[in-house]
């Protein structure tokens, strides 16, 4: 795709979100779009928002569960980027309103202490630069119609990010294996769903290495002090107004959050 198409894209997706008008698939009208093109794509957004004021705060890896890549009959993980303006204290309502088609997803989040460049990242770098982990929600919503995304179409539309809640528990990841920290996903009041760190790409820590060695390709570093969306230990909830959500992990403690 040339500059101009990619840029109108942009723009188009940045519309659909304020105007909460989900559009046709890009794959669909563009049937040629390329994952790089994608990405540009994306990073138009992203780049659209920073000269707003806006400012990243991490990442998140996206597709990483096979429930999830089952749900949208995609083959593979993707990348996203975490802005400020995404970030909702625990505790503090979502409306309805501000969002199109959201779901949710209990998730673990790194919060890193160190750089971290690729190529050649192993879960082990990962632990060794991990300040803590904690449990976390992403709510994920498209702006394309009816999630009808083939990986092109997520990606362009920032992964399907629309935002992060963090619980309140920094945990240290020496001595845990995080392959193993169990989850339990309520939705009001009942157990929708359970789940285990191994879901998301035989173990979070090496979902955070594959995106940094991915990230490598294009001279990118996750930066100290950002946070890392790990990606879904499930497949993600539907979500309606009066909806109450606790995720609680085994060691890592709970995130609620509740939908107005």
């Amino acid at each position: 795709m040339n500059k101009e198409e990619i840029l109108k894209l942009s723009q188009e997706l940045l519309t659909a979100e304020k105007n909460k008008t989900p559009v046709v698939p890009l794959t669909d009208r563009f049937p040629g779009i390329t994952i790089a093109d994608a990405y540009n794509i994306q990073l138009g957004i992203i780049d659209t928002k920073l000269g707003r004021g806006d400012v990243i705060v991490g990442k998140k890896i996206g597709l990483t569960a096979r429930a999830m890549q089952e749900m949208f009959n995609v083959k593979e993980a993707d990348y996203g980027h975490l802005l400020s303006s995404g970030v909702i204290l625990e505790g503090q309502p979502v409306s309805m309103s501000k969002l199109i088609q959201p779901r949710l997803e209990a998730e673990i989040c790194f919060l890193l202490k160190h750089d971290l460049t690729g190529p050649g990242v192993t879960t082990a770098n990962v632990l060794a630069t991990t300040e803590g982990v904690l449990p976390a929600f992403e709510i994920i919503d498209s702006r394309i119609k009816d999630w009808k995304i083939k990986i092109q179409d997520t990606i362009a539309d920032n992964a399907s990010n629309a935002a992060v809640v963090m619980g309140g528990k920094l945990t240290r990841v020496k001595d845990l294996d995080l392959r193993l920290i169990g989850m339990v996903f309520e939705k009001n009041g009942d157990i929708a769903v359970t789940g285990a760190g191994a879901a998301v790409l035989g173990n979070p820590a090496q979902a955070v290495a594959w995106l940094a060695n991915t990230l490598s390709e294009y001279g990118i570093t996750l930066k100290a002090g950002e946070f890392i969306m790990a990606g879904a230990l499930t497949a993600a909830l539907p979500i309606k107004a009066g909806d109450n959500f606790t995720a609680s992990f085994d060691r890592l403690g709970t995130v609620s959050l509740r939908f107005v």
